[in-house]
């Protein structure tokens, strides 16, 4: 998300806040356009056209999967389904009819013709109102639960991404040897996938509450968080987006400050720290352990300040469109214990894995005949959970190994705690010792934080292992 990005949606959440009464319609309409809007340019001829509408496609056809039962009259579309469904029929030609223009101002290169953009726009919507009229079971949900994952395991995959990408170039008549796995960069699919799963999956427990088609494409795709994140859930979204005492003169300056924050972490704070921040290049040139440390922490302090201060952006923005987005990060760095760390960084994420793999999984294993001890069925769930969070940040070893070390820490946290439990009750009633406690666990916390940032920031277990030697001073 540039700069100029930030301004044009900070307008659209001012109208959307300004003009209660159509609000929905303004904030429905302009994420629609958003992901055309904010979608990067690709090498592959008219992909940054179809990925954004793939997007819009894909959320109404979960709304679809996941809609109400027929009313009593046996209608399985309301009125304002069809509104909803002329929108974004409207978006979709509209993002296509720039093609006709001198110069493309809602999509990133030229969109295909018309014609093309009709008849994908015709199979979406068919396919969308098929779905809602066969009324699908369980196996349904979970078959598009696992194409969905299937969709985000080829992003993430280096060589499956590259593959895909040969084979997109192949179809639209260009070279399939200069294929990348960057040729596809589809915005904001991660967040999109876990919304749309969310939704699948508590449809098939019954959680999910009832929703027409313009709150759930707004909810798939708003446009505040399609770029980063936040991951909300959509009873909470709902509440909002449904409520009636909206007022932009309450919003106005709280909004405006997180907006303001953000810019500053990101554009000012993350931007200036990146020159300094440790990658491969940087780790290279590095003369000594101290450098190495310095380019470490730099790196670490830069990842806080470019995620948090979209996050900042997002909620602020939100704010604006009377939307209240859940918070993502509390001072992360600050926290007494890891297990604090990730109720604290990128809070919606881990809850996300919480309640949708942690916890079902953890009470698998306790029902088990196998009668797997507490601490084992502890050291599964953390690895397995945090295994699954590195590799959601892309399919290598290294964000793998990122992941199974907070995996690691987190056990051995729980494990301490377990521990010191008879103990810590007489540190509380000595405060001076208990101040230097917890100074000192927040100062480890945030050390083995730092340390795990070595598998994150760079390429391979290679390079990874050349820094971590000479961060101790041990020639590689």
């Amino acid at each position: 998300m540039t700069f100029t990005n930030i301004i044009v949606l900070a307008v659209v959440s001012l109208a959307a806040g300004a003009v209660p009464r159509a609000r929905r319609w303004i904030l429905c309409a302009a994420s629609l356009l958003a992901v055309y809007f904010l979608q990067p340019a690709l090498p592959v001829r008219y992909l940054d056209f179809w990925l954004p509408t793939a997007s819009i496609g894909i959320a109404a056809a979960v709304w679809a999967l996941t809609a109400a039962k027929p009313d009593p009259a046996g209608r399985r579309f309301s009125a304002e389904d069809g509104k909803a469904a002329l929108l974004l029929a409207l978006v979709v030609l509209a993002a296509a009819a720039t093609r006709y223009l001198d110069a493309s101002f809602l999509t990133p290169s030229r969109p295909p013709d018309i014609g093309w953009a009709g008849l994908g726009l015709a199979v979406s919507l068919g396919a969308a109102f098929l779905l809602r009229r066969a009324s699908p079971g369980r196996r349904i949900l979970g078959a598009a639960i696992l194409v969905i994952l299937a969709l985000l395991v080829v992003l993430k995959t280096d060589e499956l991404a590259r593959t895909a990408a040969a084979l997109l170039r192949r179809g639209s008549g260009q070279d399939p040897a200069l294929a990348a796995a960057a040729d596809i960069r589809w915005l904001g699919f991660s967040y999109i996938a876990f919304r749309l799963i969310h939704a699948l999956r508590d449809r098939m427990t019954g959680r999910l509450p009832d929703c027409t088609l313009s709150e759930f494409l707004t909810y798939a795709v708003f446009f505040p968080a399609v770029t980063a994140g936040p991951i909300d859930r959509v009873e909470r979204f709902l509440k909002d987006l449904r409520s009636d005492s909206v007022r932009l003169s309450d919003s106005f300056f709280p909004g405006g400050e997180r907006v303001v924050a953000g810019i500053f972490k990101k554009f000012v704070l993350a931007d200036g720290l990146a020159i300094i921040a440790l990658n491969a290049a940087n780790a290279a040139q590095a003369t000594g352990a101290a450098w190495m440390w310095l380019l470490l922490y730099a790196y670490a302090f830069r990842i806080y300040f470019d995620f948090s201060g979209y996050t900042d952006i997002a909620l602020g923005l939100g704010r604006w469109a009377g939307i209240s987005l859940p918070e993502n990060f509390r001072r992360p760095y600050l926290q007494p214990n890891l297990t604090a760390f990730w109720n604290s960084w990128h809070i919606t994420l881990a809850q996300w894995f919480r309640s949708y793999f942690f916890n079902p999984l953890t009470r698998a294993l306790r029902s088990s005949p196998r009668n797997i001890s507490m601490g084992a069925i502890i050291l599964i769930g953390q690895l397995a959970t945090m295994g699954l969070i590195g590799l959601w940040h892309g399919v290598s070893w290294n964000f793998l190994i990122w992941g199974l070390w907070h995996g690691a820490g987190l056990f051995i946290h729980n494990r301490w705690s377990e521990w010191s439990r008879t103990w810590m009750p007489r540190l509380e009633r000595r405060p001076a010792w208990k101040k230097a406690y917890t100074a000192a666990s927040t100062l480890a916390t945030f050390q083995f934080v730092v340390l795990g940032w070595v598998w994150f920031a760079l390429p391979n277990v290679g390079a990874s292992a050349q820094v971590f030697l000479r961060l101790f001073g041990i020639p590689g």
